[in-house]
């Protein structure tokens, strides 16, 4: 944030062109509020975070150790708490995002209840999450330099010079909460008309990166789970372009669009791609599809038959009308997916995996890269992963290959309790510690993420209190437990009035109606026993 000096002066002449009329308004005030309000507009907010990703983006490509990192928000009071905490700890929100889970969504945020991750829930959900994200965070602005202006002003009336320098400086250098948001539009909920219209509406309301998947989106499956089935690439590529349409329409030339393949695990196919010459994109798609070699004599009544070179072949289709692909075919699918996308449009990719293996997310990046060197990642460090399983089981691996003695240990019951203080677990932990960094270096991975971390906290605190509030803790398990740990790491909602909004309107009133303002944060406020 630049000096407000500028706006003060400016407000000033504003109130003098309007007389006597606007003698009650104070130009400095009106500054505040300014400034406290530095986004006006959804786009505003697009705008100004594609060109942090986009300077992030560049910053990786010179240097790995620069990745990026998020946690999924499913409210925007967490998604401000996080940004919160991200200023408290470290003092600026430096190469740190939202995300916005369309899991999330469809089983929070959906007015038919809990849903499945299956494009079920209101498409509007998806703008509205995001507007209500950036609500919290703007908020989250004016609540803190409303009290700096308040440090401001105790320093002028103190006539503490060094003080009131200082408080100035820290204005004068704000750095907001309003960072960029991943955010989740699924398979598109329809067609690329679909896609486009529903992408306005996000990035209307601030996003500047929108994920989409190459699923079937009347079919869509979350990521993690069976039946996923994909469109072949022309489709695909169709709603990758109706997205960098509705950027450029909204004039955020530099949007992001992250393309998310789900072919690793996804061996439906619910069409026979369109193909003219051999070679063509169709015919790759189609190359992989689980044929048999048959004469036109054996055909059966209602079969279809594709010609690939010089044969005649009749692709798998099952009773559900979908097609298979061949088995193993998964990641060249997937590579294939990946730079098709970015060669038509796409800025980053998303590889949705069945673990967090960073030779097998590599081993896919390198291929990638062959034909597109710059190539990254957004990565779903995913609470579908048994992460601690999974990674005792890559180091038992790894110690049996290399002749170590594992006879300690049993593989598949390496998630047991027995084994937390055991050097295997120790190794497996710092692995995981150190897997950001290392798939960043050797993967190709520009931003990390987990999709529903605030689903889970969210969920284990509740259990927390619930079990010691309920138990013969009584109140003590909720000042123990939550009241007296937040006073102790200084956590801004201990103070929940003032966090709500309520020295902000004690600031308005006094704007408004001078000496004659009604005030909350008198003698008698109890958020006052906070210090």
């Amino acid at each position: 944030m630049s000096d407000i000096q500028n706006d003060i002066d400016e407000l000033a002449g504003l109130c003098n062109q309007h007389g006597a009329a606007w003698d009650a308004i104070n130009p400095e005030y009106a500054a505040r509020m300014r400034a406290q309000n530095r986004f006006r507009t959804g786009l505003d907010i697009a705008r100004y975070t594609a060109g942090i990703m986009r300077r992030d983006m560049a910053e990786y490509d010179a240097d790995s150790s620069q990745y990026t990192q998020s946690l999924g928000c499913w409210h925007g009071f967490i998604g401000q708490q996080k940004l919160i905490a991200i200023k408290k700890h470290f003092g600026d929100t430096n190469k740190r995002y939202l995300y916005l889970s369309g899991w999330m969504i469809a089983a929070l945020r959906s007015e038919f209840g809990p849903l499945p991750d299956q494009s079920m829930h209101e498409k509007t959900s998806v703008p509205d999450l995001i507007e209500e994200l950036y609500t919290f965070l703007r908020q989250a602005d004016a609540r803190e330099l409303g009290g700096l202006f308040r440090e401001l002003d105790a320093a002028r009336a103190a006539g503490d010079q060094v003080a009131e320098k200082a408080v100035q400086n820290q204005i004068d250098n704000f750095q907001t909460h309003v960072v960029p948001i991943i955010a989740d539009i699924d398979a598109g909920f329809g067609n690329a008309e679909a896609t486009y219209l529903l992408a306005k509406k996000m990035i209307e309301a601030g996003a500047c990166a929108i994920q989409i998947e190459n699923q079937v989106s009347d079919e869509k499956q979350c990521g993690h789970q069976d039946g996923k089935v994909t469109v072949p690439h022309e489709d695909f590529l169709a709603k990758i372009r109706a997205v960098r349409y509705a950027f450029i329409e909204l004039g955020v030339d530099d949007g992001v669009i992250v393309a998310r393949t789900d072919s690793l695990g996804a061996g439906l196919t619910k069409q026979i791609a369109i193909t003219h010459t051999p070679g063509d994109l169709g015919d790759l798609y189609n190359s992989f599809l689980d044929c048999e070699e048959l004469d036109v004599s054996e055909m059966n009544h209602g079969d279809v038959l594709i010609k690939q070179g010089d044969k005649l072949v009749r692709p798998k289709r099952l009773p559900s009308n979908l097609y298979q692909f061949r088995k193993g075919t998964g990641e060249d699918r997937c590579v294939l997916d990946c730079i098709t996308s970015l060669q038509s449009g796409a800025d980053l990719l998303w590889i949705e995996t069945e673990k967090p293996h960073v030779g097998q997310i590599g081993g896919m990046v390198n291929r990638i890269r062959e034909v597109i060197p710059n190539a990254k990642l957004v990565y779903n460090n995913s609470p579908s992963f048994n992460w601690t399983l999974n990674f005792r089981q890559q180091v038992f691996d790894a110690w049996a290959e290399a002749g170590k003695d594992v006879s300690g240990y049993e593989r598949d019951k390496l998630m047991s309790a027995d084994y937390d203080e055991s050097d295997l677990a120790a190794e497996a932990d710092e692995k995981i510690r150190t897997f950001q960094a290392d798939a960043a270096r050797e993967a190709g991975i520009f931003h990390h993420l987990i999709t529903l971390p605030t689903y889970h906290t969210a969920a284990l605190s509740t259990d927390n209190l619930a079990k010691e509030y309920f138990g013969e803790q009584g109140m003590l398990g909720y000042v123990a437990g939550v009241q007296r740990k937040e006073i102790r790491q200084g956590i801004a909602c201990v103070k929940h009035q003032n966090m709500a909004g309520s020295d902000m309107g004690d600031d308005h009133k006094e704007y408004f109606a001078g000496d004659a303002a009604l005030k909350a944060a008198g003698k008698d406020n109890t958020m006052n026993q906070f210090g």
